[in-house]
C-alpha cells in the first residue's frame, strides 16, 4: 500500500472530486479525515466510505481560517498527526455572470473558498508538519481553467489561475521542511460542477468536441493521481500543477471527426 498509515485532510471530501480521492487514500491504507460545509451529506459520505477504512468526518467552511486551524487540530487529536492535506473544496458561479455584472459579493464568495481557503487551509497544515517534523505533501485542486479563458467564471478561473501560481510559492517555501506542493489540473470530470455544464446541451457538446479523449473523466481517476502525488514515487516533483483533462487544455477547437452527440447520448452523459 502507497499510504500505509499515512494521515490525510481532504477539503471537500464528501462529493466530487474530493470522495474519489478519499476513496483512493482509504484504498491505499490511509487514514482520512473529510470536511464539507454542508453536514448531512458529509456523515452520509462518512459512512459510506468507512466501509473503505479509517475516516472520519467534521464540518468545516475553509474560507473561515480558524475552521482551517479547528480541522488540522482535529485530525491531530483523532490520528496524531498529519501527513498529507488535499485542498480540494471549491466553487464557482452557477449564474454564468459577465465579468462587467460581476458583483462584489460574488467575487468574494468564490474566492473566499477557491483561493483564501486554498492559501489558510495549507499554512495550518503545513506550520503542523513543519512542527511535526516528517514532511508531508500537500496538493491543491486547481482546474484546466486555471490555463482556459473561461469568461462566463470569471472569478472561479481567476482563483484557480491564483492556485496554480501559489502550488510553485508553497513549494519554494516549504521545500525547507520537506514538504512538497503540487497541483492537480481537472479537466471535465464527473462532478456536481461538471453536471451543471450538463445542463445546457450545446455547451456540454462544445467541452465534448473539445475533449480529444472523447468523454468526461472520473473522480477516482483524479484519486489515483492524487495518491501518486501524495506518495513517495513522486518525491521529485515540486510545485507542478499537472493537467489531468483528456486532452481538453490543449484543444481549443473541436476534435477532426467529432460527432455532436445524440440526444439520446446526451441524457446517458449527463446521468450517468
Amino acid at each position: 500500500m502507497k499510504l500505509k498509515d499515512r494521515i490525510a485532510i481532504i477539503t471537500g471530501g464528501s462529493k466530487g472530486i474530493g470522495y474519489g480521492i478519499a476513496e483512493e487514500f482509504l484504498k491505499e491504507g490511509a487514514k482520512v479525515a473529510i470536511c464539507s460545509r454542508n453536514e448531512e451529506e458529509g456523515r452520509k459520505a462518512e459512512k459510506e466510505l468507512q466501509k473503505l477504512g479509517d475516516v472520519f468526518y467534521t464540518p468545516a467552511d475553509v474560507s473561515n481560517v480558524d475552521e482551517n486551524q479547528l480541522l488540522v487540530d482535529k485530525t491531530v487529536q483523532r490520528y496524531g498527526g498529519l501527513d498529507i492535506f488535499v485542498a480540494n473544496a471549491g466553487i464557482n458561479d452557477p449564474e454564468k455572470t459577465h465579468y462587467l455584472d460581476i458583483t462584489e459579493e460574488q467575487y468574494d464568495k468564490i474566492m473566499g473558498v477557491n483561493l483564501k481557503g486554498v492559501f489558510f487551509g495549507g499554512q495550518a497544515a503545513a506550520r503542523y508538519m513543519a512542527k511535526q517534523g516528517r514532511g508531508g505533501a500537500i496538493i491543491n485542486i486547481s482546474s484546466v481553467n486555471a490555463y482556459l479563458a473561461l469568461d462566463s467564471q470569471m472569478c472561479y478561473t481567476t482563483s484557480k489561475g491564483g492556485v496554480g501560481q501559489l502550488t510553485k510559492v508553497q513549494a519554494v517555501a516549504l521545500t525547507p521542511y520537506n514538504i512538497k506542493v503540487n497541483a492537480i489540473c481537472p479537466g471535465p470530470i464527473e462532478t456536481e460542477l461538471m453536471r451543471r455544464v450538463g445542463s445546457d446541451p450545446q455547451l456540454f457538446n462544445t467541452v465534448i468536441s473539445r475533449t480529444p479523449i472523447g468523454r468526461i473523466g472520473t473522480p477516482n481517476e483524479c484519486g489515483r493521481l492524487a495518491v501518486y502525488l501524495a506518495s513517495d514515487d513522486s518525491d521529485f516533483i515540486y510545485g507542478q500543477s499537472i493537467f489531468i483533462d483528456g486532452g481538453r487544455s490543449f484543444q481549443a477547437f473541436p476534435v477532426p471527426g467529432y460527432k455532436t452527440v445524440t440526444a439520446e447520448e446526451y441524457e446517458w452523459l449527463k446521468n450517468r
